[in-house]
């Protein structure tokens, strides 16, 4: 059953502002809401609405399972400790890559073996490779998905520079059209990028402009190639709505008619073709030199060592990587399926647009997958934080771009050589992560 429009208004604005989270943790152990039976600790759909909501699917999926929450940050450590103790009161774990891979290191059981049981249910070479966490064994399923894409109005789509499609977009291109729809509107910009407070502009940065320009993140932070991303960035901001510094949700400056085209997390855009999805495209991220650089939020399902219930938690893994459970999830939370499946035509049109936008950035040739930091915990976001000052200096402030990167390479480093982290996704996963 499709949820209304005001129910997705509010799991979606929930998931964008980072809503509370759920006690998932006391000091004597888990509560399960009421559920009983295996504990399923997760860090995703923390919000009391979400929640609920996937706790409802869960029931109907998977009886005899508890879903419990719990913020990034303790999720590690309360797993680690467990198993440490070799007592783990936990039967199933969800998460994202980043909040898993740093435990595949003697804290998750091999799902190797389960994986080959599932047969061919269409996970992308890439999810798997990534599950693999750098080893020859799968330590996590992947379990949902979701991203960041661009949003047009018709407005802007009639400002499309000739012969240019929309849905395969260089970065040249798409300043090009940024510059077309600016002189069209009496020379007033149109495109927005999140680059407010709470906006996501600095993923755009690290998963999208960097890994298209230079082909990495990290190791490729300083390189002749990323000073021309940096600049490209600042003609691309000098055609944004000047207001863009206050946008943290391109959906409603879209829906507002401030902005006409913007960037954004799909979870970030999409009320704004809710009353008039007709007359809006969803499409996916320009290319440019070394490919289609692109961020997904992977969440996978992994078992900890010491599992309470093991057969349970694979029975559980099994059922919600299943195709008709995938698209449960979608309808009911807004993540999309990890396994290849046919989105059903019945969906809201805004997520339908949004669902082919995802689609075709994953299939694009040269595509290139990016990740959010992993394995930084509480520190991610000082390393969020480079890029966002980078931005601040470089974009909005004028400094000279090779002595911006070789300062903030500097900070970089030294958060990275403290962690003594890999890198991650696109860059190699080196044992070190070293800023290039």
């Amino acid at each position: 059953m499709l949820v209304s429009g005001s129910t997705r208004r509010s799991f979606l604005r929930a998931v964008g502002s980072g809503a509370a989270a759920l006690s998932a943790a006391a000091c004597t152990g888990f509560a399960t809401s009421g559920n009983g039976g295996m504990i399923f600790l997760s860090t995703q759909f923390r919000p009391a609405d979400e929640a609920e909501r996937f706790r409802t699917l869960l029931a109907a999926a998977a009886p005899g399972v508890g879903y419990v929450t719990i913020e990034e940050s303790p999720f590690a450590s309360q797993v680690r400790s467990q198993v440490d103790a070799g007592a783990t009161k936990i039967g199933l774990l969800g998460g994202l890559h980043g909040d898993l891979a740093p435990l595949a290191d003697g804290y998750l059981e091999d799902l190797t073996g389960l994986l080959a049981d599932f047969g061919a249910r269409g996970w992308s070479a890439e999810y798997l490779k990534l599950a693999k966490v750098g080893t020859d064994r799968t330590w996590y399923i992947p379990w949902a998905t979701a991203s960041y894409v661009l949003a047009a109005h018709a407005d802007a789509l009639e400002h499309l520079p000739p012969g240019v499609d929309a849905a395969s977009l260089t970065y040249d291109q798409f300043l090009d059209w940024a510059v077309a729809a600016r002189r069209a509107n009496g020379n007033r910009p149109v495109l927005g990028l999140p680059a407010g407070p709470k906006g996501l502009l600095h993923r755009f940065i690290q998963g999208f402009l960097l890994p298209s320009f230079t082909g990495g993140q990290i190791t490729t932070f300083r390189s002749n190639e990323a000073v021309t991303a940096w600049q490209y960035l600042r003609e691309l901001w000098a055609n944004c709505v000047q207001s863009s510094t206050n946008f943290d949700f391109m959906q409603e400056p879209l829906d507002s008619g401030e902005a006409r085209m913007a960037w954004d997390h799909v979870v970030r855009l999409v009320h704004a073709p809710e009353r008039d999805p007709r007359d809006w495209r969803m499409l996916p991220a320009p290319r440019g030199a070394h490919g289609l650089g692109y961020m997904a939020v992977i969440a996978g399902l992994a078992i900890p060592k010491g599992s309470t219930d093991p057969e349970l938690a694979q029975r559980t893994i099994s059922t919600l990587t299943r195709p008709e459970t995938q698209l449960r999830l979608l309808r009911s939370n807004g993540f999309f399926p990890a396994v290849d499946t046919a989105i059903p035509a019945d969906l809201p049109p805004a997520v339908q647009l949004e669902a082919d936008a995802v689609r075709k950035q994953q299939e694009a040739p040269g595509a290139i997958l990016s990740l959010p930091p992993v394995g930084l915990g509480q520190r991610e976001g000082e390393v969020s934080k480079v890029f966002k000052d980078s931005f601040r200096s470089i974009v909005l402030d004028g400094a000279d771009i090779r002595s911006t990167l070789d300062q903030q390479a500097r900070v970089l480093q030294g958060i990275l050589d403290e962690l003594k982290v890999p890198c991650w996704a696109p860059d190699p996963a080196a044992q070190l992560c070293q800023v290039g």
